[in-house]
């Protein structure tokens, strides 16, 4: 396969940039009203770099390199679940501001599930 790869649909590269600025937001609430720096920054970094990795998935060259980025940006999402819950278990995160941002970050991990699927379903 040549040339760069796009995805047919925009709406996982939509929803993964404004996750990450969710997460953003919530950064900057845990550093300034909560004094929670240390997880906070863990999630800043898992939380952005899923976007991030769906934006270079975007502009593949090949379909393995596709796969690569996007088995990353999983792997990101399920990171940041994972720093979603620690922060609401310690009482940083409110259950309702936790459902929210983790009910986002549960689609996110469906739609790169779904789009890592059809894409190695095709490559048969």
């Amino acid at each position: 396969m040549n040339g760069v790869m796009k995805m047919p649909e925009s709406v996982l590269l939509d929803k993964s940039k404004k996750f990450a600025v969710r997460i953003v937001n919530l950064y900057k609430h845990l550093c300034s009203e909560k004094s929670e720096y240390v997880l906070s920054k863990q999630l800043l970094r898992s939380g952005t770099s899923v976007g991030a990795n769906v934006r270079e998935a975007n502009n593949a060259q090949t379909r393995p390199d596709f796969i690569a980025k996007m088995q990353i940006a999983l792997k990101e999402a399920g990171e940041t679940e994972y720093w979603l819950e620690i922060l609401h278990e310690t009482d940083f995160l409110f259950k309702s501001e936790y459902d929210s941002i983790a009910a986002d970050c549960s689609e996110l991990n469906k739609l790169l599930i779904a789009s890592l699927k059809t894409t190695k379903a095709n490559a048969k």
